[in-house]
């Protein structure tokens, strides 16, 4: 193929199938190839992938690892919105991607390299979300999605490709391999086909991998006290903690608790509906005390101003528009609200619930126990001023039932 690419970074796991593309972008192409592995909390080891990458003839390896950048400058930002799409899913998938594509524009300017490569089928979101983010960043770049290319669209013409070109296939862990379709990194791991293509079919217990489930997690609740400052937390149990450390450990005690399941179908920007489990530990404990510092130190049209745009902006995530101007001018105004979001909650986790016990904030509290007491408030709120603003606010809702009449 004459395509005039000389050089392409491919977003590379170590895997099959991303070895598969290697061989294939180097056959089909004829170009060299950079790797990209990337350590976004997925829980796996990436290292292995540079021996493979060695093993295939790859000179420029890049294995890094992005599990701060991740938390602090995508996962933490997002949650300072509420993000939520749909009312359930919380995103884990669709914001690691903009960092992906972000590490590899990066990384094809340091090499040289004219193209990018990565391995989203041509049914997903992610496909979408990668060459978003990959033009917003460097408009003409070309890139190369051999899922929208090869004819290698079965499991079986995929596994002779790779006999043909000596790649690699470990049977043994072929044979243990999960059925399901899986990502995770910090914030989540999902689960997709198999058996959960239809959305009847409950998911097997055994398929759970970061939660015990409800009925098996402790008798004995898991107390925390979360420390938020300008809507980030900042510690646990008054312990400092980094954003992706602060995930770690939640996901951890969260998870232990049963606490971050989901199963859920959604709709997918290129049209179809996908059924898709997810486990969310830390998200799950994130969102729930976020909103609960938010309720004492936010004023009150300040969050519904929030509440009302938090949808488009998860759209605008889900969709593959981070780095677009309409997202970055909403993160400007939601950071802006969190400048008062500061302070402590404490949270239950018990049996698959988040319950919040308790939130307080010594600077930024609106919370005035003078004005909202039911006992005597010593004329801090005059009661009869409430005639006046019920009539006025009433006012076109009679006038209009007198037309009526």
């Amino acid at each position: 193929m004459s395509s005039g690419v000389k050089k392409v970074v491919l977003a590379y796991s170590g895997g099959l199938d991303t070895s598969i593309i290697l061989k294939w972008l180097q056959d089909v192409y004829n170009c060299e190839v950079v790797t990209f592995t990337a350590d976004i909390g997925q829980g796996e080891e990436v290292e292995p992938a540079r021996a493979k990458a060695k093993a295939m003839g790859i000179k420029e390896i890049y294995i890094d690892d992005l599990r701060e950048e991740y938390a602090r400058d995508f996962v933490f930002p997002m949650f300072r919105a509420n993000a939520i799409y749909e009312g359930e899913y919380l995103l884990g998938t669709s914001i690691a991607r903009p960092l992906i594509a972000k590490r590899l524009i990066e990384i094809a300017n340091e090499t040289g390299a004219d193209a990018i490569s990565h391995g989203a089928t041509g049914k997903g979101n992610d496909q979408v979300r990668f060459e978003l983010g990959a033009y917003a960043l460097k408009p003409d770049v070309k890139v190369i999605a051999p899922w929208r290319e090869w004819d290698l669209l079965s499991r079986e013409k995929l596994m002779k490709y790779a006999e043909e070109n000596g790649i690699e296939i470990d049977y043994a862990k072929q044979g243990k391999k999960s059925p399901y379709s899986m990502d995770a990194n910090l914030l989540h791991i999902s689960y997709e086909g198999d058996q959960l293509e239809d959305p009847w079919v409950g998911p097997e217990d055994d398929m759970w991998r970061w939660t015990v489930s409800p009925e098996q997690a402790p008798d004995e609740p898991t107390i925390l006290t979360l420390t938020f400052e300008r809507g980030d937390i900042v510690a646990i149990d008054g312990k400092a903690m980094s954003p992706a450390t602060v995930m770690e450990h939640l996901n951890k005690v969260a998870g232990a608790n049963g606490v971050g399941r989901d199963d859920i179908v959604e709709n997918r920007y290129v049209g179809m509906k996908s059924r898709g489990c997810y486990e969310t530990p830390a998200g799950t404990v994130m969102l729930k005390a976020h909103r609960a510092i938010e309720s004492l130190t936010l004023d009150r049209n300040a969050a519904h101003l929030k509440d009302e745009l938090m949808p488009k902006y998860a759209e605008m995530i889900y969709n593959g528009y981070w780095w677009s101007p309409e997202r970055e001018a909403l993160q400007a105004l939601i950071d802006k609200t969190q400048e008062t979001v500061n302070g402590d909650v404490r949270i239950k986790l018990y049996k698959g619930n988040v319950i919040v016990e308790g939130r307080r904030s010594e600077s930024d509290s609106l919370f005035d126990a003078t004005i909202a007491t039911f006992e005597d408030d010593g004329g801090a709120y005059d009661q009869k001023d409430a005639a006046g603003f019920i009539k006025l606010n009433a006012l076109r809702l009679r006038v209009g039932a007198r037309r009526k009449k």
